[in-house]
C-alpha cells in the first residue's frame, strides 16, 4: 500500500472516529441543553468532515462512505452500549456482523479502492 493510500485510510479513520466523538457527545447534550455536549459535538462534526474530505481525494466517495458509515454503525453502537448502557438483541448483533462482513469484502474484493 503507498503512502497516499496509507494516509487516506489513516485520514478516515479519524474521521471516524470523530464522528464517533461527535455522536456521543450528541446524546450527552441532552437536545442541546448542555453548551459543553453540544460545542464538543458540532467540533468533532466538523473535523470528521475535515478528515473526510482530504479522503476524498484518494477513495472514492462510495467507498469512502461505505466504510465511514459501516464501521461508524458498528462502533457507535459499540459505545452505546458500554457507555450508555444500551442494550443489542440477536437481531442487532448479527445485522451489526453483516455490516462489518460487507465493509471487509469492499476492502478486500473491490477493485474502486482509490483514484
Amino acid at each position: 500500500m503507498t503512502n497516499e493510500k496509507m494516509s487516506a485510510y489513516g485520514a478516515l479513520f479519524i474521521a471516524i472516529l470523530l464522528e464517533i466523538a461527535g455522536t456521543t457527545c450528541l446524546q450527552k447534550s441532552d437536545q442541546f441543553t448542555k453548551l459543553a455536549p453540544t460545542v464538543a459535538m458540532a467540533t468533532c462534526y466538523l473535523g470528521a468532515f475535515y478528515f473526510l474530505s482530504v479522503v476524498l481525494k484518494t477513495i472514492p466517495v462510495g467507498l469512502a462512505y461505505a466504510i465511514w458509515s459501516g464501521l461508524g454503525i458498528v462502533l457507535i453502537s459499540t459505545v452505546s452500549f458500554f457507555v450508555f448502557r444500551q442494550r443489542l438483541d440477536a437481531p442487532a448483533v448479527l445485522g451489526l456482523g453483516f455490516i462489518v462482513v460487507g465493509v471487509v469484502i469492499i476492502n478486500v474484493f473491490s477493485t474502486a479502492k482509490v483514484h
